[in-house]
């Protein structure tokens, strides 16, 4: 039976949104905040050219338009939005594989006001890395974690017991005189067509940096790369376990989302 107590408190939330804003493609999916996971297809649209703020934001709308006939996805669900730069209380700083307009742009008021809703507005690695440890490879490991994305730069995602330090961006420490990504990020590996023993020496040298400088108690790598990682973890030697992520391609919008419920009310 149910009390005047039970009955007022609000419903468990169980579903958000999540979108990755990337440089040619902007996908969104709804997702089960309690399994981590998609609760139904994802929609992807194509990435305007050039990528203006003022170009993007009706895409994201519309994709989210897309997802209206989901069962059980209430009209004011939390959204959450990945995003490739450096995002500070909202506002990006940077932009990767985005047009430069949006450095300056406060994109967590640009889009709720497109939406008509709250919105959160979060670094790319930072989602991916949060859904890893809120529901794959980080999941239940205590201390500092570090969650790396290999792809065409070195994407950086830092949680202390699960809380987020945001926007790291450790792949542009520089080790030997060179931005750490320009040498070990998988697109250094195929622009100098590597081999895996090669690339795992430049990775070697990275995470040992990496590893010298924080202590963190586990490393997961992340990025496509990380589907081929019995061809290159295993040539490392660090004392620190790494380990491959376990969400691929999927982290960033459920991250975004999950994240989003946290802390949009």
């Amino acid at each position: 039976m149910t009390t005047a107590a039970d009955a007022s408190q609000p419903p468990a939330l169980r579903y958000a949104l999540g979108v990755d804003i990337g440089g040619s493609g902007i996908k969104s999916a709804p997702v089960d905040l309690a399994a981590g996971e998609f609760a139904a297809d994802r929609v992807r649209l194509e990435t305007p050219q050039p990528s203006t703020p003022a170009a993007v934001a009706p895409v994201v709308a519309q994709t989210l338009a897309d997802l209206a006939h989901v069962d059980g996805l209430a009209d004011d669900a939390p959204v959450g939005i990945t995003f490739p730069a450096v995002i500070q209380h909202g506002i990006a700083r940077s932009a990767a594989n985005v047009d430069e307009s949006w450095i300056g742009t406060d994109a967590g008021t640009l889009f709720s006001e497109t939406l008509g809703r709250k919105v959160l507005v979060v670094n790319d690695a930072d989602a991916a890395g949060y859904a890893e440890v809120r529901f794959g490879a980080g999941k239940g490991v205590r201390g500092v974690v570090l969650v790396t994305t290999l792809g065409t730069g070195i994407g950086s995602a830092l949680f202390v017991d699960g809380t987020l330090v945001p926007n790291t961006e450790l792949g542009h420490l520089e080790i030997d005189g060179h931005d750490a990504e320009k040498k070990a990020a998988d697109s250094a590996r195929e622009r100098h067509d590597l081999s895996w023993s090669q690339w795992a020496k430049r990775l070697q040298r990275y995470y040992s940096h990496v590893e010298d400088l924080l202590w963190p108690d586990l490393i997961v790598v992340g990025g496509g790369v990380s589907k081929k990682h019995e061809k290159f973890l295993p040539l490392l030697d660090l004392r620190t376990p790494i380990v491959p992520a376990q969400l691929r391609n999927d982290a960033g919008i459920i991250g975004a989302a999950c994240l989003a419920a946290s802390v949009v009310d």
